[in-house]
């Protein structure tokens, strides 16, 4: 709403919101939390990150005109390479500790915010807009295009993070389920997020050779098809059913760098981070009603089908891309 990520230099906007929501995380590690305040600092801790992800894009639009998507798609895939770290460090017996997690999360956050704003200066296609336009979010959604990559990244967002979410628990309920001893979870968990950085890396490629909707219309099918087919997964081999997940964690995230490019694209140029930060909101609030519904389901139906219903976002996004 105050469209900051427009009217501030990104980068020093990035380092602020990373530091902030380094040290929010770190108050989980203080003695005499309660309720209240861990629910608190959780909510600072989302709220900074709307300063990260969406201005992190911002800052690649303002550095490539031509060759958005590749740009973004080495982005992305750095957020999923960021989103799969906890659970690394969570697979080793030295650092498996909550506490060492927590600490080790908010460390990279600093780094990484240090690193922006030290070494990531303004780009060279940045426009200045130094006032503060209270119509931005309507003028924002008055572009048609804008609107159904919007709408397409909406569907996308539905499955994601639900599916992230998820990777452990349905790893875990499969080895109990098939009585597997040898798979380490937090590891394997790992393997199945991170993966999807490759998955961004490919799209972003592609979308040199090929029109963006086609990616589009390919990652969403294929995640469309895992969850459907995902109840008989618990039926296969070991080897077959962590293939199956890798293919779904390419497939997942394969489609994001392409939204996040057709969003910048076809945002207003002076509003391109407001657009970006707008949208990612509007996306990690979807998430939360995804996680929350599979969350209810899985007191009443079994693990097996509960991300079946995370099909409904490949289906919004196709509809959306299919008249691209």
């Amino acid at each position: 709403i105050l469209t900051l990520a427009d009217r501030f230099p990104p980068s020093r906007l990035f380092f602020i919101c990373a530091t902030l929501g380094a040290f929010c995380n770190l108050g989980l590690l203080i003695d005499s939390n309660t309720l209240n305040f861990i629910l608190s600092i959780r909510f600072l801790t989302g709220f900074f990150l709307a300063g990260i992800y969406p201005v992190g894009m911002k800052i690649a639009a303002d550095y490539y005109n031509k060759g958005l998507g590749k740009s973004l798609s080495f982005l992305v895939g750095a957020l999923v390479l960021g989103t799969a770290l906890p659970h690394i460090l969570n697979a080793f017996p030295s650092w498996s500790s909550p506490q060492h997690v927590i600490f080790g999360t908010s460390l990279l956050a600093i780094v990484g915010g240090l690193t922006m704003v030290l070494f990531v200066p303004k780009g060279p296609y940045s426009i200045e807009k130094k006032e503060f336009q209270w119509n931005a979010i309507t003028t924002i959604f008055k572009n048609k295009k804008f609107n159904k990559a919007a709408i397409g990244y909406f569907g996308h967002m539905w499955e994601l993070y639900t599916f992230w979410a998820y990777v452990p628990i349905i790893i875990g309920f499969y080895a109990s389920l098939n009585s597997v001893e040898h798979f380490n979870i937090p590891l394997l968990s790992f393997f199945v997020i991170a993966i999807g950085s490759l998955g961004c890396v490919l799209s972003g490629f592609m979308s040199s050779h090929f029109r963006s909707k086609r990616i589009t219309l390919i990652a969403l099918s294929v995640s469309g098809i895992c969850c459907l087919i995902s109840p008989l997964s618990y039926s296969f081999s070991p080897a077959l059913f962590l293939l199956f997940l890798l293919i779904w964690g390419i497939a997942v995230i394969a489609d994001s760098p392409i939204f996040s490019s057709l969003i910048a694209k076809n945002a207003v140029p002076k509003l391109k981070g407001t657009a970006l930060t707008i949208v990612n909101g509007i996306g990690f609030s979807i998430t939360i009603i995804s996680i929350q519904l599979v969350s209810f389901l899985s007191e009443i139906f079994s693990i097996q089908s509960l991300l079946v219903p995370l099909i409904l976002g490949p289906i919004i996004g196709l509809l959306a891309m299919r008249k691209f």
